[in-house]
């Protein structure tokens, strides 16, 4: 009995299989039917009549009359029956009608996905090989250095992308690097989207992946085509977190709170909408301002509080807040203290734009202050076991009972609530938001800026959502010395270290370490607005941020004066002039034409000359938020936020009408901190 009803349930799903088999239709190709599409050839339109049935292209008819007929109206006569035959509308195109070939396989490409074809399924179908098996190498120029790419591919797939780019800044060009070659690889075309702030980086990387596959005979239009990251609908889980403290942005800011918040001993999260930590810091390029620091006694640099706080007032036209200068001028020497007990030490000193005396401290190497910093920070923050939550955007502030109850938050994958006690703005400004800046400067529409792309105000919009008032947003600050091709921006350090400014009549027109808008209104003033900073040999030599400019290209160098200005197009007498006048004035320390009295401990007289082209750009948004000298933010009626604090470029205050060079890290490092011991000490 028990063999009978196995038999009996046997052929019962046999039965009931094969029924199911009978009833499913067999999978097609196409949607049976004549199709028609067109797209632009050389000469004109190229319309094309697709005749499928369920699983065969019957016949590609193509008109182009407009077409020359020994070019493309080769590509029109031909192509037809070659697609037919192929199955597929990724054929060979016709040499020297590569415009009209393209349109035809666009045009015949749009007929069949009507039809309903999966044209990567057709190529598929045919045979198409992609690539010449093997590995390729090729190399292109980073923003650090050169990127060196290896690619490995067989007949259809790209099997592994290899990008080596050891000179890259790790939270900048080293995100591109670290994180493009999976997405080359899962796209099968190197043609995808770069790291925003990583542009230069991103850029290389294609090129050189391009390179390599074109050396392995891809087609690169195809493999676009093909490619297989289409976007796809994502349904985004809903997350809740309890905290303390929430701190938005992981600039220099945002991670000097967030190392004191967990030295402190208390649970936060730290949100960052871009892919790398450092926001607009990786950007600094000069140094930090500080008075009467270690570092200055050890130099023997005579500096003090009252002074640096007068220097900060005059450089922002005494519109600046004076108790919050005060404090920035007062939590300077012992903000230099901290930096060094987590390994940041800024020993360098030198002469920036405003000050009264050498007071800006930089790494020993004179390489830019921000991304060390950044690098610094970031090395901290993970020997304390804190992670930053990347790619994940503050929407919102939680506001509960007239106090800050937490943020609203998103990342590609979640939507958060995030329930705190206490929120740190961290944001930065709007520098990188043309369409922010010109409401309150509609004249800048258009300038190049130096900014992240990451310093769009959201935390300004944020604050004024829950009713925070505003001080100075009107006030933004040009730098004087931007690459206008690049948008980087040449480090106040090299005029500070004895670079002089030239115009293109090879003179100088004023005096180089005046404040940034003094500067940038004088460079405006020249013959096409723009000018040459001008250096020589031995200050590069002693001045590590310059090798960027010369391994990007910037700068023009030459043996002699003379030759310099010939590559320049100025007059070579008149510039080797003002050359000769410089050097007398740094060795007579006496500029009577320009009252020059910093910077001019060494002349320019070691071969060979360099020259970068610079003109002035948007580079500090001076307003924002309001804050008192606890960091605390302020609303339109004069009250602190109950819960909320800021630091750093997102309020305003600290600079008045003009940032002086290296007071920007100042202002992240003791606000940053200070917010964090706000923070703490309220939510306790």
């Amino acid at each position: 009995m028990k063999k009978l009803l196995s038999l009996v349930l046997s052929l019962m799903l046999l039965c009931s299989a094969s029924a199911l088999s009978d009833a499913l239709p067999e999978e097609t190709l196409f949607t049976p039917g004549v199709y028609q599409a067109e797209e632009q050839g050389f000469g004109g339109t190229v319309s094309v009549t697709v005749t499928v049935d369920e699983d065969e292209i019957l016949s590609v008819a193509i008109e182009g009359p407009n077409e020359t007929p020994t070019l493309g109206g080769v590509a029109v006569e031909t192509m037809g029956q070659e697609i037919v035959a192929a199955r597929t509308p990724h054929v060979d195109i016709v040499t020297g009608a590569t415009v009209t070939s393209n349109a035809i396989i666009a045009a015949v490409t749009a007929a069949l996905e009507q039809a309903g074809a999966d044209i990567t399924q057709l190529d598929m179908n045919a045979g198409r090989v992609l690539f010449i098996p093997g590995t390729y190498e090729a190399e292109a120029q980073g923003f650090g250095g050169p990127i060196h790419v290896i690619v490995t591919v067989s007949e259809d797939e790209i099997l592994a992308v290899v990008i080596e780019g050891a000179s890259e800044t790790p939270t900048l060009g080293g995100v591109a690097v670290d994180t493009m070659d999976d997405l080359i690889k899962e796209a099968r075309t190197p043609n995808v989207d770069g790291v925003s702030g990583a542009t230069v980086t991103s850029t290389a990387i294609v090129a050189a992946v391009t390179e390599a596959l074109t050396a392995a005979g891809a087609d690169l239009t195809l493999l676009d085509d093909l490619r297989l990251d289409k976007e796809e609908d994502i349904t985004r889980e809903e997350k809740t977190i309890d905290t303390e403290i929430v701190i938005v942005g992981a600039g220099g800011a945002g991670m000097a709170a967030a190392i004191m918040a967990k030295q402190a001993g208390k649970d936060f999260v730290i949100l960052e909408k871009m892919p790398y930590v450092g926001g607009n810091t990786t950007k600094a390029t000069g140094g930090m301002n500080a008075a009467e620091t270690h570092y200055q006694k050890e130099q023997g640099i005579e500096d003090s509080v009252e002074l640096f706080a007068a220097d900060t007032m005059k450089g922002g036209h005494d519109i600046n807040d004076p108790e919050l200068v005060r404090t920035l001028a007062e939590k300077s020497a012992e903000a230099i203290d901290w930096l060094d007990s987590i390994g940041a030490e800024l020993p360098k000193i030198s002469f920036s734009g405003g000050a009264s005396t050498n007071r800006i401290h930089a790494p020993a190497d004179g390489s830019a202050v921000g991304n060390y910093l950044v690098d610094k920070f970031y090395a901290k923050l993970k020997e304390l076991g804190v992670s930053v939550m990347l790619n994940t955007e503050a929407t919102e502030l939680i506001m509960k009972d007239g106090k800050i109850a937490g943020v609203k938050a998103e990342s590609d994958d979640a939507i958060y609530t995030i329930n705190a006690k206490a929120v740190i703005l961290a944001t930065g400004g709007f520098g990188a938001n043309e369409d922010m800046y010109t409401q309150y400067r509609p004249d800048l529409k258009g300038t190049v800026t130096t900014n992240a792309p990451g310093a769009t105000g959201d935390g300004i919009v944020m604050a004024q959502a829950v009713g925070a008032a505003l001080v100075d947003i009107e006030q933004i600050q040009l730098h004087p010395t931007v690459e206008q091709t690049t948008s980087m921006l040449i480090t106040e350090s090299v005029r500070g270290d004895g670079a002089i400014l030239v115009n293109q009549g090879g003179k100088r027109f004023t005096n180089e370490l005046l404040t940034r808008d003094a500067v940038s209104a004088a460079e405006l003033a020249q013959e096409g607005c723009y000018a040459y900073i001008l250096f020589d040999q031995h200050l590069r030599d002693n001045l590590k941020a310059i090798e960027k400019y010369v391994t990007n290209g910037l700068t023009v160098q030459a043996d002699t004066i003379e030759e310099l200005a010939e590559k320049l197009s100025i007059d070579p007498a008149t510039l080797a002039e003002t050359l000769k006048n410089w050097n007398e004035i740094v060795k007579n320390q006496n500029d009577t034409e320009f009252g020059r009295t910093t910077g001019m401990n060494n002349d320019l007289s070691t071969p060979p000359y360099y020259a970068i082209k610079i003109a002035p750009g948007i580079h500090h948004t001076m307003g924002g938020v309001k804050i008192n000298t606890a960091a605390e933010v302020i609303d339109v009626n004069g009250n602190p936020i109950p819960g909320l604090f800021a630091a750093g470029e997102v309020t305003g205050g600290v600079h008045g009408g003009n940032r002086l060079g290296g007071n920007a890290v100042a202002d992240i490092v003791i606000f940053g901190r200070i917010a964090a011991e706000s923070a703490v000490a309220y939510t306790k």
